[in-house]
């Protein structure tokens, strides 16, 4: 068992979250029980999610996708008057950490997908500071790469367009660039850094274009799925040193 501030303080400072200019509130969304027990994860703050923590009897959830944004209508109506309900009124906490969960060297999603993917990271794109860059340590054909990818994603298999010149499915990838969720538009810096392949979460329309016309493969591999892991591994890390109980709540998301 934890208190609430400490648990929240130790995640603040593991996660260095006032180095990150977010749009959202990183750290307590919504208070619930002092102390904490049992936390929950989840990707999102979904009405899914929070019900399931209850199920679970988690007095906490901690998210990647908290329930408040920038830009985002204030009022408290429709979906997100139902979710607050169910946190206020059952007494749970809600905790969420987007950028500075993306970011963090070892348990963050970038970090964890590097492992999945068997990459080693050389450092990030100046421009795109969260995206990262790296080698394949045992380059691969880009089905394999496939393979490889959804294997480390809960068997989520990820759009590819490829488009780099002449004999494609010979061609062994090893220089890779990779960002959870949406990030698809750093394609275009990916390329100019000279990467074989750019993998990230979400895919817009001109991405094809983008992709083709400056030769480079790009695979979408899922916003949920790319990030699934930053949370799950937070979340252990919280069981090892407070000695909590750790269950991941988890959601068939194809987005």
């Amino acid at each position: 068992m934890v208190k609430r501030p400490n648990l929240v303080a130790a995640i603040n400072e593991l996660l260095n979250i006032d180095s990150f200019q977010d749009y959202c509130p990183n750290g307590i969304q919504v208070e619930g029980s002092s102390e904490i027990k049992s936390v929950a994860t989840a990707v999102t703050a979904s009405l899914y999610a929070i019900e399931s923590a209850l199920e679970l009897g988690a007095d906490t959830l901690l998210v990647h996708h908290g329930l408040f944004w920038n830009g985002d209508d204030y009022r408290v109506v429709g979906p997100k008057q139902r979710r607050l309900k169910v946190l206020l009124e059952n007494n749970i906490n809600l905790i969420a950490y987007h950028l500075p969960l993306d970011a963090h060297p070892e348990l963050g999603n970038n970090a964890q997908w590097a492992q999945q993917l068997g990459a080693t990271t050389e450092g990030t794109l100046a421009v795109a500071e969260l995206v990262q860059y790296g080698k394949l340590t045992t380059p691969l054909l880009v089905a394999e790469l496939a393979d490889k990818v959804a294997a480390g994603l809960n068997g989520r298999k990820p759009l590819i367009i490829d488009g780099r010149v002449g004999d494609r499915e010979s061609k062994k990838i090893e220089n890779i660039g990779w960002c959870s969720g949406g990030a698809e538009g750093y394609i275009v810096e990916a390329a100019e850094a000279g990467l074989d392949a750019y993998l990230t979460g979400e895919v817009s329309e001109k991405t094809y274009h983008e992709a083709l016309e400056r030769e480079i493969l790009f695979f979408s591999c899922g916003h949920h799925a790319t990030e699934r892991s930053g949370v799950q591994a937070l979340g252990k890390w919280l069981e090892n040193k407070f000695d909590l109980q750790h269950q991941f709540i988890d959601e068939n998301n194809p987005v």
